[in-house]
């Protein structure tokens, strides 16, 4: 695929097989960010798609169609997107790329999810405040993952969000304590209707 600035997809994951997916769940995680978005697809492969400043907005549309096509060639029953931390400072910035791209998990009939930072750190690492590095280790602690081209922690950061939507579904892709489980209850959820629409979605 030869988007602008797209890299190129990273080392794969010993569950990029979507053979071995709990159930056939499909489920995208999306790392948003107007210069370097992270992306886990439903296989557990995962990219990034970075972007120039001088380009301007026209970042937004880039963005937007490698998300497009993300989501025709995959079709995801969930998303899962990291949330905007509270007070943060770029989050005017980030919050431009969650438009266009909500618009087309709206066009594709895709539930998501929202997951803040500190949640998705406490359910992987039992630190809400877990660095990049940190979070990389338990990414290859809990199921071998490692990323390649992942200085910022946009990757591993996508791939968890993707094993939270498995674990919301009921079909975790690896063990982890109840404690670390539990974490999830705080996040921003579709409501129990779509939740039976992805099950029955992935029957």
């Amino acid at each position: 695929m030869n988007v602008p600035g797209l890299i190129e997809p990273g080392a794969l994951s010993p569950l990029a097989d979507p053979v071995v997916v709990p159930g056939g769940l499909r489920v995208i995680g999306l790392d948003l960010s107007l210069t370097s978005t992270g992306v886990c697809l439903p296989d557990g492969s995962t990219y990034r798609i970075k972007t120039r400043d001088k380009d301007g907005d026209r970042r937004l549309v880039v963005i937007r169609d490698t998300i497009r096509a993300s989501l025709t060639g995959h079709r995801p029953h969930l998303a899962v997107i990291e949330d905007l931390p509270k007070h943060a400072m770029a989050a005017g910035l980030t919050a431009k790329v969650h438009g266009p791209v909500l618009c087309e998990l709206l066009d594709a009939r895709v539930p998501y999810a929202y997951v803040v930072p500190a949640t998705l750190k406490s359910f992987a690492c039992d630190n809400g405040r877990a660095d990049k590095a940190q979070m990389a280790a338990a990414a290859y602690l809990a199921a071998g993952a490692e990323f390649a081209d992942d200085k910022g922690g946009d990757q591993c950061d996508a791939w968890w969000l993707r094993a939270a939507g498995h674990d919301w579904c009921g079909l975790p892709l690896f063990s982890m304590p109840q404690a670390q489980r539990d974490r999830l209850s705080k996040a921003k959820w579709p409501d129990a209707y779509a939740q039976r629409y992805v099950m029955g979605a992935a029957a």
